[in-house]
């Protein structure tokens, strides 16, 4: 059984309280223990043999969305201590809500501070807690800085995992403190696998052109490949989930709409090139997503050299950039269709 997906990360406080059929599929699917987590061998191989021991380090889980570090950490709890302990030995904050310092001082330091003691209730039960901070490297500087000196001063009380995308953007006095591990994008069979024993459990017919499709849509994400299929089921109710369902639940823009805007790149005329862009945008597509199907196609089309490939893709990554601050998503593809357009008429 594959591993996936954290989701919704206050979601091990509502864990158990809604029916099966109120669930969502990511949830009901999760891993409930280290034995059904796969395809990231090295950190459950590690993290087994804290289960025999009570010498668990800080832990430092990065890697891209969806790939099952919270799972684990969780999963890792509930076998440490139990699903009844594990309610009062684990706090987990989400904290690209809670990133504050004041959050550090107040929730973390509180619950951090109390000593518990070993109990016998059929698991390891070490005398220690459990902190679990998820998107840690959304916190600011000054609450990474003070959570050092909490890791520091309660070692012997609790345990912190650090959860994020981005390893670069948590501080170095954190990271040297903690045992890092990385979480790699899911193999697309262990995807396939997956996706295809959600569909036998809830009785979910969907086309194997959909199935691939789907797979290619969430990129390594099990946590969205499994939204994007409980949406489908919902949609076709009964029916067979369609590709073009997938497509459309995903934004994914289709290859005619990206093909005349690659074609306008060959126009040297201002007001063509503004009428393919206005039409695009004008249909609601994300600007980020044309981008990166632009670069798609940037990569196999066999008319342009390397050395106009290199370029263009150069004005790509700055828009991607400009978009991810906030740039005004129309402006951004229109200068990156009149740039292009030089390159290649030159």
């Amino acid at each position: 059984m594959s591993t996936f997906f954290q989701n919704t990360k206050s979601a091990a406080a509502n864990h158990g309280k809604l029916p099966p059929e109120a669930q969502p599929w990511v949830e009901k699917y999760r891993p409930k223990s280290m034995n059904e987590i796969a395809s990231q061998e090295q950190a459950v191989q590690v993290l087994k043999k804290a289960l025999t021991s009570q010498n668990l380090p800080h832990l430092l889980f990065y890697g891209p969305p969806g790939t099952g570090k919270t799972s684990t950490i969780l999963a890792l709890s509930r076998e440490l201590f139990g699903p009844e302990l594990m309610k009062s030995r684990v706090l987990e904050l989400n904290a690209s809500d809670e990133r504050g310092i004041q959050i550090v001082r107040e929730k973390v330091k509180n619950f951090a501070r109390t000593t518990v003691t070993a109990t016998a209730d059929g698991y390891p039960c070490p005398p220690f807690k459990i902190v679990i901070l998820d998107e840690a490297d959304s916190m600011t500087t000054d609450a990474q800085s003070a959570l050092r000196r909490t890791m520091e001063t309660y070692s012997k009380t609790t345990r912190f995992c650090l959860v994020c995308n981005y390893v670069s953007r948590i501080i170095e006095p954190l990271t040297s403190r903690c045992a890092k591990f990385r979480f790699k994008p899911l193999p697309i069979k262990n995807v396939e696998e997956r996706i295809q024993l959600v569909c036998s459990e809830e009785g979910v017919q969907i086309e194997p052109e959909a199935t691939t499709t789907l797979i290619q849509a969430s990129n390594g994400d099990l946590r969205k490949a499994i939204m994007f299929l409980q949406s489908g089921a919902k949609l076709h109710a009964g029916q067979k989930i369609l590709t073009s369902s997938i497509n459309e639940m995903a934004g994914i823009i289709p290859p005619d709409a990206i093909s005349s805007l690659t074609a306008a790149w060959y126009s040297t005329e201002y007001n063509e090139i503004s009428a393919v862009v206005n039409d695009i945008m004008n249909a609601g597509y994300s600007a980020e997503q044309i981008v990166s199907q632009m670069h798609d196609h940037l990569v196999t089309d066999p008319e342009l050299s390397a050395y106009k490939k290199s370029k263009i893709s150069l004005i790509l990554g700055e828009a991607d950039l400009c978009l991810i601050n906030g740039a005004d998503e129309h402006l951004q593809i229109l200068n990156i269709m009149l740039q292009a357009a030089d390159i290649v008429t030159q």
